[in-house]
């Protein structure tokens, strides 16, 4: 009996050590199943409040709907993230997801092979008709989607619709009703147009518009890229446009020695009738509970005139904010492919609705609670043409400096429009 009883004993520990293992085998099953996928973004609890909760949630839908797999979280600051994001490109531990800026900022990372490829995502059935036209393509190196673009901003003239019924003026759809415009202002003593040129950019918004205008919506880009000369005659027109509103005394006084925030204060100080920027200043006519609501119900906006040559008024200058991006070296990175659509599908309609971004995603603006003038730019975006890049973003940083200072020396006077063209061209040629 006492041997049975051993024997017994020895069958039942070895039963529940079988049974320990296939539990351990089934534990490690699912532990294999699992999927971490890394992710970094840039909006601070403390700076971007709305922005970060935004994330969260859609964070917590995705783990949701997405049993087994699992997001880590990691938020720093814009310039830290910018820092970091260097330091672990250098190492091959970029985080599975995360963000990047278009154009000359995603390029190293691409050309080292650091970014996955995301024409499948941008292609897919759920994607593929979702970005605003010409978002995906600023994401883009050599025909190929690297990044899912998930911020937009388009240049608008805002106006002052009390000054202009001072003076009987429209919002003009012309390039002549908008120098009737400037020269009915300039008579009465009202600065026509804010500009604070001392940042430079602020003038090239200017020079791109006629660009776009007069030679239509590839012109500039074309020169940039090397496919046309930045002697194109369109380009050549442009300059001359920009000087002869100059002449015409449609800018403050001392618009070069200015910064865009001084020319912000005057239009938002009614010294000025008009201000060329882009819709990331919406929230200062609209929601900004800072401004005066009288001030923001007087701000309009019209799109920049149309102008005898080859261009549409539905054709603007502007460009995407931040996108995702899926690191080529990511252990998971189907699953991280997957999350970066989710994301960018569930981005768009929550951003606009509850943080005042306009998003790279069309919108149906008719179906949400906004001001209405965010109801017209969605409206923009949704059927716009082409959005144009940024020409400073588009070049490389020495070709970029070269063309701001250009536009400085352009609004000022100091160069020729030929020779303010040729500049750029031989900026551009020594690139190739």
């Amino acid at each position: 009996m006492k041997k049975k009883a051993i024997t017994i004993v020895l069958f039942v520990t070895v039963l529940a050590l079988f049974m320990a293992g296939c539990n351990d085998s089934d534990s490690s099953a699912d532990s294999e199943s699992d999927k971490t996928i890394k992710f970094m973004h840039l909006w601070p609890e403390g700076s971007s409040a709305e922005h970060n909760r935004i994330v969260d949630e859609i964070i917590e839908e995705y783990e949701s709907e997405n049993e087994g797999v699992t997001i880590d979280l990691e938020v720093l600051s814009n310039e830290q993230y910018k820092d970091k994001i260097q330091v672990l490109s250098t190492s091959d531990e970029l985080p599975d997801v995360g963000m990047t800026w278009a154009a000359g900022y995603m390029e190293p990372f691409v050309e080292g092979n650091k970014f996955a490829s995301l024409d499948d995502v941008a292609e897919s059935d759920e994607l593929q008709d979702a970005f605003v036209s010409g978002t995906t393509e600023a994401f883009s190196v050599d025909g190929t989607t690297y990044g899912l673009p998930l911020e937009l901003n388009i240049a608008t003239v805002f106006y002052n619709k009390s000054i202009f019924d001072e003076h009987g003026l429209e919002a003009p759809e012309t390039y002549e009703e908008f120098k009737n415009v400037v020269q009915t202002l300039d008579e009465n003593g009202v600065p026509p147009i804010a500009l604070g040129n001392a940042d430079r950019w602020t003038g090239s918004l200017w020079y791109m518009y006629f660009a776009d205008r007069i030679g239509g919506s590839d012109v500039l880009t074309s020169a940039i890229n090397r496919e046309g000369t930045f002697e194109d005659p369109a380009l050549v027109q442009a300059a001359e446009e920009v000087q002869n509103l100059v002449d015409m005394n449609a800018f403050n006084d001392g618009f070069n020695g200015l910064s865009d925030q001084e020319a912000k204060s005057m239009f938002m100080n009614a010294q000025t009738a008009m201000y060329l920027i882009a819709t990331w200043d919406l929230p200062n006519y609209t929601t900004n509970e800072e401004v005066p609501q009288e001030f923001r119900d007087s701000v309009g906006y019209f799109d920049f005139p149309t102008v005898e040559g080859n261009g549409d008024k539905d054709s603007y200058v502007g460009g995407p904010g931040v996108g995702l991006f899926v690191s080529e070296n990511s252990d998971v990175k189907e699953e991280a492919k997957d999350f970066a659509s989710f994301f960018a599908q569930q981005w768009g309609e929550k951003s606009v609705s509850e943080a005042g971004v306009i998003p790279a995603t069309k919108v149906d603006a008719e179906s949400l609670d906004l001001p209405q003038m965010y109801v017209d730019v969605l409206d923009d975006l949704n059927n716009a043409s082409n959005i144009t890049l940024f020409a400073d973003v588009q070049m490389s940083p020495d070709t970029a400096e070269v063309h701001l200072n250009q536009i400085q020396a352009l609004f000022g006077g100091e160069v020729s429009p030929e020779d303010f063209a040729k500049a750029h061209e031989e900026a551009l040629s020594q690139e190739e």
